[in-house]
Order: structure tokens, then C-alpha cells, then sequence
């Protein structure tokens, strides 16, 4: 039997319209970062939209930051074990939580397509997901972000400018 990648898309909020294409892309993007780290089995993973309100009550529930933030990546597994749908037999790797209205502002503010913003935040989520923490350091997070740039690259979603990281 062929391993299966189930990726479930949902949308809970009204306040930005999801174009369309964008569910086959975050696929794409899920597909190819579990492609590009080699996770064998077949697995399941959970993307939902919401808006600032819902994203900012989550990170202040689970983050303790009581502001708005682009993405939040709830993974549901401990070093490469997770758990497993009984009905399916599937890992369950866990839950992506990306805030449409901050998914637009930043594709403006960094100059490139949603496409790429959102390409971006599945990629960097999923990373997480397979156990990937860019917090924990700077070794860790040059790491994270290589792997990102490879696999965005290879979906031809390949940054166009430099990053700008603020106070530098």
C-alpha cells in the first residue's frame, strides 16, 4: 500500500478571501517538505485559516503573547513519534494555524505574491511540525531556514530580495 499524505484545509475566517489555488499549493508545500525529510508512513495534517482575533487569542492561550501573529504550528509529536489515527492508521503530525489578514499584510509588506507568503509560512510550519525549532538558537535557525528556502525553491516559490530581519 502507498503511503497517503491527507492534508485537511479549512477555512474559519470571513474577513480575507482565499484565492483560488491556494489549497493545492499549501498540499504541495506539505508534500514537499515531508518528500524533502523523508518521513515515511502515510500522515495527516491539519491547515486552518483564521483571522487576527482568533490567531492572537490562540498565542496568548498556548504562547502566553497576547498579539496577533502569522502562523502557529501545533505539532503532535515527541522526536519523529506521533500520534496515530485508529481509523486510518495515519500519523497525525499536527495542526497549522495561518491568520489570512496577516498572510496579506506581509506578502505586501515583503513585495512578494501571497502565494509565496503563505507557500512560506505551510513550509516554515511544517518544519516545526517534524520537530524543527528556530528558537532554540542560531545554529537551529540557519538550519530551519536553508531547509525552507530548498524546499520553496523546488516548488518554485524562490524569494526574490533579501530578508530583512529589523534591527541589524
Amino acid at each position: 500500500m502507498k503511503d497517503k499524505i491527507k492534508v485537511i484545509i479549512t477555512n474559519d475566517q470571513k474577513k480575507v478571501k482565499i484565492p483560488t489555488g491556494i489549497h493545492m499549493l499549501i498540499r504541495r508545500c506539505c508534500i514537499a517538505v515531508i518528500t524533502y525529510e523523508g518521513l515515511k508512513g502515510s500522515c495527516e495534517i491539519s491547515v486552518r485559516f483564521v483571522d487576527n482575533e482568533e490567531i492572537q487569542r490562540l498565542n496568548k492561550q498556548y504562547r502566553n503573547v497576547d498579539a496577533p501573529t502569522d502562523v502557529l504550528s501545533f505539532p503532535l509529536g515527541i522526536d519523529g513519534v506521533y500520534d496515530i489515527n485508529h481509523e486510518t492508521g495515519s500519523q497525525m503530525l499536527g495542526d497549522i494555524v495561518i491568520c489570512a489578514e496577516k498572510a496579506f499584510e506581509q506578502a505586501e509588506e515583503f513585495g512578494h505574491s501571497l502565494q509565496r507568503e503563505i507557500g512560506f509560512l505551510t513550509v516554515h510550519s511544517m518544519l516545526h511540525l517534524l520537530g524543527y525549532d528556530h528558537e532554540t538558537g542560531t545554529i537551529e535557525a540557519v538550519k530551519m531556514r536553508e531547509k525552507e528556502e530548498k524546499v520553496l525553491s523546488d516548488l518554485g516559490l524562490k524569494r526574490n530580495g533579501s530578508y530583512y530581519m529589523g534591527d541589524e
